[in-house]
């Protein structure tokens, strides 16, 4: 498990440090690596619930709370209005400041809600973790 669990993370910060490369602004980077953080934390948690990874409670713990970190740090992360031509986020971050925080707190939210415990509890917690970032995606992150 643990060897998976680690590849899986490799996978992730790799990743990220890819998406990075070229990213001059720090602002923007230190946002994507939040991003990125939350993102594998969401994976991990996402396979489990799938079934594609064994479950963990350690593991799954871990990954909440990464996910509660990272929600809680989403706000100030993304305060300073930034650009960068890798980046994601849309300008409808800034012009609908309240509500992109509001929904960060979601994320926060439904992470501290989940039960990483047993594994019913991944799955079910996934379900609102799931929502939470995709409702902010659809209004806040440009589309692939």
């Amino acid at each position: 498990m643990k060897t998976v669990l680690k590849a899986m993370l490799l996978v992730g910060i790799t990743t990220a440090a890819f998406a990075h490369s070229g990213v001059k602004d720090p602002d923007v980077k230190a946002r994507m690596h939040l991003m990125g953080q939350i993102g594998t934390a969401t994976g991990v948690l996402g396979n489990m619930a799938r079934g594609t990874l064994d479950y963990n409670a350690e593991a799954a713990s871990q990954a909440r709370e990464a996910l509660i970190k990272g929600g809680n740090a989403i706000a100030a992360a993304f305060q300073t209005e930034a650009h960068d031509p890798k980046t994601e986020a849309r300008p409808a971050i800034w012009e609908n400041w309240p509500d992109f925080v509001a929904k960060a707190a979601v994320l926060e939210d439904a992470a501290r809600a989940m039960d990483p415990g047993s594994l019913v509890g991944v799955r079910t917690g996934m379900g609102a973790i799931g929502k939470s970032c995709g409702g902010c995606h659809e209004d806040y992150r440009v589309k692939k």
